[in-house]
């Protein structure tokens, strides 16, 4: 193995920003919300952010992102 690779390899604590987008080039999903609010995506999760959808429309992703 090369030496130089493991030290510089560190796991990534944050999502990628291209796994999150704020709707502008295409639908907000519930996926899109549990991401962006550092939950992991599970069945409970998504449902809880269908609901948050279904209330607040696609700006409830606006006030999860800085």
């Amino acid at each position: 193995m090369n030496e130089q690779q493991d030290s510089t390899a560190q796991p990534s604590a944050t999502t990628p920003d291209e796994k999150l987008h704020t709707g502008s080039e295409g639908e907000v999903t519930a996926e899109d919300l549990v991401l962006a609010s550092g939950r992991d995506v599970t069945p409970q999760n998504l449902a809880w952010a269908e609901r948050k959808l279904a209330a607040e429309g696609p700006g409830a992703l606006d006030k999860l992102l800085p």
